[in-house]
């Protein structure tokens, strides 16, 4: 059996790309060639239009990272084609429903309504199956999903010696606790209201400090962020990357609205034995909606307050992810689908 293999590649700067790199070497693939079937990862922006329309014209097997693809429509249809392929998804009564979200598309990346509806019924139905990462990805594909989680692959992490330099350098005392926020940093992260729940902290005497580490998504945003106390990095090599995590005591991965995604970052640093913070129960939960900024602090103070524990759940953790997300695991699960895949598509 052979693969062919289409997906954004580094040096895209995507967790995709990364992602596929990865898995890349484990699997019978021929890069933007056909195989006996083909494997397409298919992510919620315009790195994958091209990857897309091919899905259509020659299915075969799908990648699902996000199990939402309605920004993916906002951003390659205009008006016209938008409102017929959420009609195609939804049935004719929903089109004035289309048109109203086609005018409020300003609000897409923080109105749960973009997030509600995903969009997902012709990439499903031209597809043989879809891979997803979670119970609720597959929740919203049905009974073509394949659910294999996301992979860890164990990093080279940084010397003791030079993590200590880095916590230093930004007057960070060994008994402070840092908290991160890692990635792209966009509104759905939560990221104002996490500085906000922070500087509360703060104001209550806690010895903690916040960095986030990663790109902002948009100039309001960061116009937002522009608060003293805050420590900040911008877009990290793989290398600075690992040197922060390494810093950072407890991750604050938050999500909403949601797309019924993995977060690929929540995973990389549980399996260095990192908490994590979020917002769908895959680490330490916290609550959506009106209580989110209470649950989060209460949450941050008892983490605080007892750094044993954080240490002792993040050995849980690394744990865990050791077992059930190795990327040998994970690879032999592609295989295994992909050969399902396969005897449906060749003559027997």
């Amino acid at each position: 059996m052979t693969v062919g293999y289409f997906a954004p590649l580094p040096p895209a700067r995507s967790g995709v790309a990364d992602y596929a790199a990865d898995l890349l070497p484990l699997l019978p693939a021929r890069v933007n060639a056909p195989g006996d079937v083909n494997l397409y990862h298919i992510g919620n922006n315009q790195l994958h239009r091209d990857i897309y329309a091919r899905a259509l014209r020659e299915p075969g097997v799908v990648v699902l990272h996000d199990a939402v693809l309605h920004h993916f429509f906002l951003g390659s249809l205009g008006e016209a084609g938008y409102v017929e392929e959420f009609v195609y998804n939804y049935g004719e009564w929903a089109r004035e429903l289309a048109r109203e979200l086609w005018r409020d598309r300003a609000r897409s990346a923080t109105d749960p309504r973009y997030f509600r509806y995903g969009m997902l019924r012709r990439l499903v139905e031209r597809s043989r199956l879809v891979i997803v990462h979670n119970a609720e990805a597959a929740r919203r594909v049905g009974e073509k999903a394949r659910v294999i989680p996301h992979y860890f692959k164990p990093p080279v992490l940084p010397d003791g010696w030079r993590v200590e330099r880095w916590r230093a350098e930004r007057g960070l005392r060994p008994s402070t606790m840092l908290f991160g926020v890692m990635g792209f940093l966009r509104e759905s992260k939560r990221v104002l209201g996490v500085v906000r729940t922070f500087r509360r902290l703060r104001a209550a005497g806690g010895d903690a400090a916040l960095v986030l580490a990663g790109e902002i998504g948009s100039t309001d945003l960061a116009r937002a962020l522009e608060w003293e106390g805050l420590l900040r990095v911008g877009h990290m090599s793989e290398e600075e990357f690992w040197l922060v995590a390494s810093a950072v005591d407890v991750v604050v991965n938050l999500r909403y609205p949601a797309s019924g995604e993995t977060s690929g970052i929540g995973v990389r640093l549980m399996g260095i034995g990192k908490p994590v913070l979020t917002s769908d129960g895959e680490g330490l939960g916290v609550p959506v909606g009106l209580g989110e900024e209470e649950g989060l602090l209460a949450t941050m103070r008892l983490l605080t307050e007892g750094p044993a524990g954080v240490r002792d759940y993040g050995l849980v953790l690394r744990a865990r992810v050791g077992r059930e997300n190795s990327l040998e695991r994970v690879a032999a699960g592609y295989e295994t689908v992909l050969r399902e895949a396969a005897r449906r598509l060749l003559p027997t």
